[in-house]
């Protein structure tokens, strides 16, 4: 072995090391939180649970399953994530596609490119997007916590270098052959797209998933709070929601403690990011990249 591939060699393990021990870091709280949500309350009290549960039970996941609270909750999330997705992709790919033409072929390329950037840069504040979502009357409905967000400035950048990278020879000929611009976007540019969308609808899953705090100042109502706020508030204020849950707290407590509760309703809550996630990993890479190397 030369010197140059030995040195290849450790620099390979020195890599390897790093990257497991910062998995690690990422998945071993984890870990102890679903074993926390398995373990039984004098176990968790006495802090013998690491890893690995102790006092093996799913009471947790049972009370979790049969509050009403938290299944409307779940409900209302897969609402937000499904149209607020959708509305997402919708507008970036509307934006998008202009944008990825130069000055010569879109007048005022960048007037429009500079009011979209500086939105990144400034934003209009809570108070006056808590009045315009008011007069609009959007309260406690679920386009209040959508179209405040529609437009994810950054996502949209990405999607419109991806375009910019793509061959304009492909484009050109769809339009010679009487396509149009639509019918270009349609045909010839979104089927190409498929690693750059993957990317920014898995930025506005996330997004969407995660978001607690439009919902806790956009519903009044707690039954239209979606998941993460319903958590959010469970963490703050777990008696009184459990209270608004019918449940007999005393018995309750006997039986579960408060963090095998939150831990068994926290693991559930990120259960469908992690099943959507394995489908779009092999674009993700491909797509933030491309879409980040051509301004």
């Amino acid at each position: 072995m030369n010197y140059k591939t030995k040195g290849r060699t450790v620099f390979n393990i020195f890599n390897y090391i790093i990257l497991v021990c910062a998995a690690l870091i990422c998945l071993l709280p984890f870990v102890n939180l679903f074993a926390v949500s398995l373990s039984g309350n004098s176990a968790v009290a006495a802090g013998r649970v690491y890893f690995w549960p102790v006092e093996f039970t799913l009471q947790s996941y049972l009370f979790a399953l049969q509050g009403d609270h938290f299944l409307r909750a779940l409900w209302v999330s897969c609402q937000r994530v499904i149209i607020g997705v959708s509305v997402n992709l919708l507008l970036m790919i509307l934006v998008a596609y202009p944008l990825s033409k130069n000055k010569s072929q879109l007048i005022g390329r960048n007037i429009y490119m500079g009011m979209f950037v500086v939105t990144m840069l400034i934003n209009g504040g809570l108070v006056p997007t808590f009045l315009v979502v008011t007069n609009l009357g959007l309260m406690n409905s679920i386009w209040a916590l959508i179209l405040p967000g529609a437009l994810p400035v950054f996502s949209m950048l990405i999607l419109m270098n991806f375009i910019r990278s793509m061959p304009g020879e492909l484009e050109e000929a769809a339009l010679v052959d009487g396509a149009g611009p639509l019918g270009a976007l349609i045909y010839i540019v979104l089927p190409l797209m498929k690693p750059a969308l993957a990317t920014v609808g898995l930025f506005a899953i996330v997004t969407h998933w995660n978001e607690w705090f439009s919902g806790m100042i956009y519903m009044q109502n707690p039954n239209n709070y979606p998941l993460q706020t319903y958590l959010q508030t469970l963490i703050t204020r777990f008696e009184q929601l459990m209270r608004l849950a019918g449940a007999d707290f005393t018995k309750l407590l006997r039986v579960m403690n408060v963090r095998t509760g939150r831990a068994a309703q926290i693991f559930l809550a990120a259960i469908p990011v992690m099943l959507i996630y394995p489908f779009l990993q092999k674009y993700f890479v491909t797509g933030l990249v491309i879409g980040s190397v051509k301004g």
